[in-house]
This record gives C-alpha cells, structure tokens and sequence, in this order.
C-alpha cells in the first residue's frame, strides 16, 4: 500500500505517519527525500515513481508526507491519500516551538498564505492533525490493508 498523508506544516503529518509505520510496518519517505535516489532531479523522480508502483504491486507499505502541494502528482494511481488539517493557530504553536519560541513576521505570513492550500484536493481519508484518534484512523488503514 502507498499512503499519502498530506497537510501543510506543524499539521500532524509527521505524527500520523509515525503511528500508521507503527501499526503496518512501512518505510516513511518525507517531502524531497527522493533526491538522494539519483543525481538529476528528473531522474530521482522516475525512479521513485517506479518505486511507488512497485511497492503497490508488490504489497510494500510506503508513507509519502506530503507538504507541498506538486508533490501529490507524484502519487501513484491507487495510493491511499490521508489529509491532515490543523487550525491556523495551532500551526502557528507548534512552527514557534520549532523555532525555539520565535516565530518571525514573515514565517507567520508565510504560514498564513499556506494556510487552506490543500482544502481542494480529494481524499480517502481526512484526519484532525488537534484531536484526531491515532488509533481510529490506524485501525481503518490495517483494516484496508486485510481486505484488499
């Protein structure tokens, strides 16, 4: 199975993905890490396309976390997709807490920009990155995985 968990920063993504690795056993792949596959750019890309089609064919689990919204093409037909969604203020919290309790102008700007940019985009799933039950949305993903 490929999951894509998608949300905009501090959202929750991190989090879920952890919990679901956890429950299903699967490799957690985040934003640009599928750069390191390859020298160029476009050849990074193809070869992790290929390796998310296989994964689906080959009944490998992989997470994709997703924070940028061209990163979604790059999820096979078929993936799984989880939206992760946290309210403005809380997004805001937890980037300060990133940044060892400053959050400048711009960044704050920035995040209120961002904020929304993913309330199109269909989902399977859609998880609150505040108060969302781990657990629920865990055992629904086990449970897709056991009849499919």
């Amino acid at each position: 199975m490929v999951i894509g968990i998608i949300g905009e920063n501090c959202s929750g993504k991190s989090t879920l993905a952890e919990a679901i690795k956890n429950t299903i056993g699967a490799e957690i792949i985040t934003g640009k890490d599928y750069l390191r596959m390859a020298k160029s750019e476009n050849e990074a890309i193809l070869l992790f396309k290929t390796k998310l089609k296989e994964a689906l064919l080959m009944d490998k689990n992989i997470i994709y976390v997703i924070s940028e919204k061209e990163h979604i093409r790059l999820l096979p037909d078929g993936a799984v997709k989880i939206l992760v969604k946290a309210d403005i203020d809380t997004i805001k919290d937890r980037f300060k807490e990133r940044m060892r309790g400053n959050l400048p102008v711009p960044v704050e700007q920035m995040l209120e920009r961002k904020h929304g940019m993913f309330d199109d985009e269909i989902c399977d799933y859609q998880f609150d990155g505040v108060s969302g039950n781990l657990s629920e949305i865990c055992h629904t993903i086990k449970h897709r995985i056991n009849i499919n």
